[in-house]
């Protein structure tokens, strides 16, 4: 018995538990062992993370494929699990300690600081795992894979001691992110880009061998700075080799105000001049492209900053020692001082020798951690790399040889734009919480890379034995007693970049290296599912480890999803106040109405405005199915056995099951070519307007009548088409139809193990070979590809039930453009009606004339003076209006809401052409006129429709 109301607070943890209790997710089910496997990775969230809408997103679109492939009788496997989350997780346990006045990390010290990591993990680690099965999410959570895991542990030693056996890791010096906060690198996606009003100081840099005069432009050479404090470890000043200014100063060296120390000239391409004066100073130890300036012309490179971004002169010697004695009293005067600090002490004293030529306000982008909030400083300093450039290469051919693709496939440009101008990755950060990086140095810094430390125990005595270091029998005793090498060599503090780590995800999470049975099974996986953002930082490091381990790209296609934003297509933040919480949306709406939200609206390569009120409306679109199949049970409409709908006699029942092979064909070609957006429409309107604006309504007067074949038929008939949509619903809203299939029959099995509608036809690939070209039409064409069973098709009833149908929504649209009341009846004229449309019209009278509100329905061979004429499907529809309406009020009114319709354009208009407008107002402004004129374009076509009829009458 259904309930009288569609609660899904109330359905959704029962339901849940249903599917857990049966295992229903599991992958390798006995039935399913020779099933063809069907693989997802789920993007690890990071341990700490709590839902937001990226995941609801990213996790919805995902569980449809799954649920979708799992109905079509595959084995799916749906690895979740969660990344350890370096920085992030760290930061969590540190404020906690903090907040609780427990001693600091540092105090703390590293092992019983790694222990309280892990016991966070094991009390809230969790959090973001419970959040996606409220969501629904379909994973085999019996296999869930945590990046820290043993198992995945063993795969992240072995993976770079053999990478650094292959040259392939290696360490060096270089610039970095630095974050003077946290004390670590960070990636490239942990730095933000933070717009801030700044300032540009233009600094006069004498020139050698001249007396320095203030008034004197030929006495100096100028340049344009955001950060006066890195002058200090100025190195150079480079100027365009075609600047014509500076021809005669290249090769010739200036003076470092304040320092004194000569800089060479360079002329380098690096400096555009059309920007300031067109010479700028290079630092290579402070910014990344003067540091490649720097490699170009072999200059030296000086830090002036320490690790926490205060000035520190002090260490460089060989600097000091060049340095006039009034230089190293400024530089004593500076060590220690913050950079802001020094900044202000430096442009003091630059303007009062002389040096300062002018400051301008300058608003420009400055790079702060995501985490910490600070300015980020480009440090040079000692890191572990990958070569990423050379695993980059078969990475590249695999997806320009489409044994991957993208979709949709213009990322494929993006993707390949970051491959080919790829740096060396740093991969190690100065953290505690992460994997330790596997290398030990000896007591000279010799560097031994092993699995285990006992391993690199073994290396290094075997080296330094060689070495005559040790004796053998030294080496011998001291590998028997860990007490005789205590402290013989040591570990490497840093840990690796969780990115690292999460490169090995589809293959690491499926046992290997240990064991290669699921790896045989489950690899390669069949699609990813991801955002733009990450393509560089984990799509393409997947690539590059996947190939070079497996021999074998890790997923034959990668779906890119976009961005979500909010209702006016503003991107979210907590700044901006307008972040929609997915848990909020599911605690008032449900989660099958998010879920059927965020799949309506995920267009390929469109961004999601998403609203309240969509989400809503798609819960009212849930209510509508239950009240529907409420109202089928409580008219009798039951399951029967051997029902086989190509079997019925009413030409109703009959149009129902060609509409639903209809549905199901367009659906399952839209999940396969992951157009998302068109198999969620398409459902939408089968359900919505098919099956209960019209079959049902159809229905009624045979439902309400007395029991007959034609009854008893229609009833199986409709149990029979609402069971085909709860199967096709089911991978978008899986809590509802999973209940509805409970209560609506006696079932042998779960909705989310039956047998999806459609039987398999073209596989994945071929599917996505047809997509990837770009072919909307081939796509929409893959109904034509052959299946192994072909679906019920009847022309005739379509071509009758269709008429009908349709002739009810023109006179509705009719009515509803010249404003007729509900109330007021009106004939209808067939004219040149064939044998064939005078039966369905009698057949149908009683319905056309309830439905479209009709008097008399006749036929003629012309149509009658002063009457509207409908086209449709062919046939010509006539309506008298004369006396029915008032023409003349009737076109005043329409005349009114036409003059509406162009006023609102030309409103528009006026903005758009508007240069200044344009240029300034935000993306989603721009957006909100361009849908308020499209909107009134729409008002306009009708009302002009509606006066061409108007003088058809007249």
């Amino acid at each position: 018995m259904i309930e009288k109301n569609y609660q899904p607070a109330e359905i959704e943890n029962r339901i849940a538990r249903a599917w857990d209790d049966a295992g229903a997710f599991k992958a390798g089910r006995p039935e399913r062992k020779d099933a063809e496997p069907f693989t997802i990775v789920i993007p690890p969230p990071n341990v700490t993370g709590s839902l937001h809408m990226g995941h609801a997103l990213n996790n919805t679109l995902q569980d449809i494929l799954c649920r979708f492939e799992r109905m079509r009788g595959r084995d799916v496997l749906w690895q979740p699990g969660t990344d350890h989350a370096g920085i992030a997780t760290q930061m969590v346990v540190e404020r906690q300690l903090m907040e609780r006045k427990e001693p600091g990390r540092r105090d703390m010290g590293r092992a019983k600081f790694l222990e309280r990591v892990w016991q966070w993990k094991a009390e809230s680690g969790g959090t973001i795992v419970n959040q996606l099965k409220r969501l629904g999410a379909s994973c085999d959570w019996s296999r869930e894979r945590f990046t820290m895991d043993e198992g995945l542990s063993r795969a992240v030693a072995k993976v770079f001691v053999e990478l650094y056996a292959q040259g392939l890791i290696y360490k060096d010096k270089r610039l970095v992110n630095w974050d003077p906060k946290l004390l670590t690198a960070i990636s490239d996606l942990e730095v933000q880009q933070t717009e801030v009003k700044g300032h540009l100081w233009h600094l006069r840099y004498p020139l050698e061998g001249v007396s320095f005069d203030p008034e004197n432009p030929a006495t100096f050479i100028v340049v344009a700075t955001t950060r006066p404090e890195t002058m200090l470890g100025d190195t150079a000043i480079a100027v365009n080799p075609e600047d014509e200014r500076y021809k005669d100063v290249v090769g010739s060296f200036a003076v470092v105000p304040l320092v004194g120390r000569l800089i060479p000239i360079v002329a380098d391409e690096y400096s555009d001049p059309e920007k300031g004066s067109g010479a700028v100073k290079i630092t290579p130890a402070h910014d990344f492209n003067d540091f490649e300036v720097g490699k170009r012309h072999n200059l030296p490179s000086i830090s002036v900053l320490d690790q926490e971004a205060r000035l520190t002169l002090s260490a460089n010697e060989d600097y000091l020692r060049d340095l006039p004695e009034a230089s190293l009293i400024f530089a004593e005067e500076l060590h220690g001082k913050d950079r802001f600090a020094a900044r202000k002490l430096i442009v003091a004293k630059l303007e009062e020798a002389g040096f300062l030529e002018k400051i301008e306000p300058n608003t420009h982008m400055v790079p702060h951690g995501d985490r910490s909030g600070v300015v980020i400083e480009p440090f040079l300093t000692d890191q572990w790399y990958v070569d990423a450039k050379t695993l980059a290469e078969p990475a590249i051919a695999a997806v320009r040889g489409g044994e991957t693709t993208f979709v949709p496939k213009n990322w494929e440009k993006t993707y390949f734009e970051w491959m080919e101008n790829i740096q060396p990755w740093c991969i190690s950060r100065q953290l505690w919480w992460g994997h330790q990086i596997p290398a030990w140095y000896g007591p000279d810094g010799k560097v031994f890379v092993a699995e285990t430390e006992d391993e690199a125990v073994g290396k290094a005595l075997g080296y330094y034995v060689e070495q005559g270091v040790i004796t053998p029998e030294q080496g011998e005793e001291m590998a028997r007693d860990a007490a005789k090498r205590d402290g013989f060599i040591t570990r490497d503090e840093d840990v690796l970049d969780t990115w690292f780590s999460s490169a090995l995800w589809p293959f690491s999470t499926l046992g290997w290296p240990d064991t290669d049975v699921d790896v045989n099974r489950y690899y390669p996986t069949n699609v990813l599912v991801t955002g733009f953002d990450i393509i560089f930082f984990w799509v393409a490091r997947m690539m590059m480890m996947g190939i070079h381990f497996m021999k074998d790209v890790p997923f034959p296609t990668v779906y890119i999803h976009a961005l979500v934003r909010d209702e006016k297509g503003a991107k979210m933040s907590k700044s901006k106040g307008n972040v929609i919480d997915p848990l909020h949306l599911i605690d008032d709406y449900g989660a099958d109405a998010l879920r059927f939200t965020l799949a309506a609206m995920a267009a390929q390569g469109r961004d999601i405005k998403l609203s309240t009120q969509r989400v809503e409306g798609y819960r009212n679109f849930a209510t509508k199915l239950w009240n529907a199949s409420r109202f089928a049970e409580m008219n009798g409409c039951a399951l029967v056995d051997g029902f086989d709908p190509s079997a019925t006699k009413e030409t109703l029942n009959r149009w129902i099951a060609h509409e639903t092979a209809r549905a199901t064909r367009e659906v399952t070609d839209a999940i396969q070519a992951y157009r998302f957006n068109d198999a969620a429409g398409a459902m939408y309107r089968f359900v919505w307007n098919v099956f209960c604006d019209w079959y049902l309504e159809l229905a009624k007067p045979v439902l309400m009548g007395p029991d007959s074949p034609a009854k008893a038929e229609t009833q199986a008939s409709i149990a029979w088409a609402r069971d085909e949509i709860l199967k096709l619903l089911h991978p978008f809203m899986p809590f509802l139809t999973e209940e509805l299939w409970g209560v609506t029959a006696t079932r042998s099995g779960l909705l989310a193990l039956a047998e999806w509608p459609l039987k398999p036809g073209p596989d994945m690939a071929a599917v996505m070979a047809v997509a990837a070209a770009g072919d909307p039409l081939a796509v929409s064409g893959m109904a034509a590809l052959p299946r192994e069973a072909e679906q019920f098709s009847d022309p005739a009833a379509e071509s009758e039930i269709g008429w009908l149908i349709d002739l009810v929504s023109s006179i509705r649209s009719l009515r509803a453009e010249m404003n007729i009341p509900p109330a007021t009846l009106f004939p209808l004229v067939l004219v040149g009606a064939s044998d064939d449309i005078r039966a369905r019209a009698e057949r149908w009278s009683d319905v056309m004339k309830r439905l479209a509100r009709l008097g008399e329905i006749s036929f003629a061979d012309r149509a009658p003076d002063g009457s509207v004429q409908l086209l449709v499907r062919g046939e010509v529809a006539a309506i008298p209006l004369k006396g029915v309406i008032d023409l003349g009020a009737e076109k005043a009114r329409l005349d009114k809401e036409l003059a509406k319709a162009q006023a609102d354009i030309a409103r528009v208009d006026a903005k758009l052409s508007n240069e200044k407008f344009v240029a300034n107002a935000p993306e989603d402004v721009i957006d909100e006129q361009r849908e308020k004129r499209e909107e009134a374009e729409t008002r306009k076509t009708k009302i002009l429709e509606a006066l061409e009829r108007l003088k058809d009458v007249a």
